[in-house]
């Protein structure tokens, strides 16, 4: 019941002025490198992503970032390809909030199934960059520009857990589990407008 009432608060509560259809310079390397690093959105996800992969450790610590990476490149063919996605953006605000919640969670969960949860929502964030794409535009700088920054924002959330575990010891996980919840509550402050 609390779930419904969470999703129902965020569908109908005010959003930000969502800015990725459209907006800025969509060409180029280095347009796509700093698109991930531009919005809070974008940066709360990613490294909620590298936080998740500490979490869950061993094989999982690579696999969910490539996951993400390799997920949201289809998600930017598609968008290219002018396939039409629904709740893009919803999907894009919500990944913060799932990924950062299955963070705090903390409970162990089978290496294909946080692949799959990381994903669906890189669809909606490599959607967007594709649905940006002008369509006399060759797309394949731009993504490998966003596809490094992001695979860098995943390494950030890893290589922080890892360095706030070797400062506090055996408490690193706990540690990373907290700062998966306020990736999620960042994600609703987005949604909320209250960010």
């Amino acid at each position: 019941m609390r779930l419904i009432i969470a999703l129902a608060i965020l569908v109908l509560s005010p959003s930000l002025a969502f800015a990725h259809t459209g907006v800025g310079h969509t060409a180029g390397f280095f347009h796509g490198f700093e698109h991930p690093i531009g919005g809070l959105d974008h940066i709360l996800a990613m490294v909620a992503v590298g936080v998740f992969a500490y979490v869950l450790g061993g094989r999982a610590l690579w696999l969910v970032p490539l996951s993400f990476v390799g997920m949201m490149i289809v998600g930017f063919i598609l968008g290219a390809a002018q396939i039409d996605l629904p709740f893009v953006e919803l999907g894009i605000a919500l990944s913060s909030v799932v990924i950062g919640a299955a963070a705090a969670w903390g409970r162990p969960m089978p290496v294909a199934a946080a692949m799959a949860l990381v994903g669906v929502f890189a669809v909606f964030h490599g959607h967007a960059h594709g649905a940006e794409m002008p369509a006399d535009s060759s797309g394949i700088a731009y993504a490998a520009g966003f596809a490094v920054s992001t695979a860098l924002l995943h390494l950030a959330g890893i290589a922080a857990a890892f360095g706030i575990a070797r400062l506090i010891g055996r408490h690193g996980k706990l540690a990373a589990q907290v700062a998966g919840g306020a990736f999620a509550i960042g994600g609703v402050g987005i949604l909320a407008g209250w960010l």
